[in-house]
């Protein structure tokens, strides 16, 4: 559970575009941006969450359908 927690926050951070990668001839460096991190993660979590919640109150197909029971 945990891994796919800190994945979903990576993917987040990484579409943030808080994460910057930089090479030169003799190094790579991956350099995080913390303020931006944080931000893109409350961002992208409120936008699934809007998403989630949108998709839940629009399905009116349980207050619609019936059920019928036969012996």
């Amino acid at each position: 559970m945990i891994k796919y927690l800190l994945g979903v926050i990576t993917a987040l951070a990484i579409i943030g575009g808080a994460l910057d990668f930089d090479s030169d001839e003799e190094s790579w460096r991956l350099i995080i941006n913390k303020k931006q991190v944080l931000s893109s993660v409350q961002d992208g979590t409120i936008r699934i969450f809007n998403q989630g919640k949108k998709i839940l109150s629009s399905s009116d197909a349980i207050e619609t359908s019936t059920l019928t029971v036969e012996n």
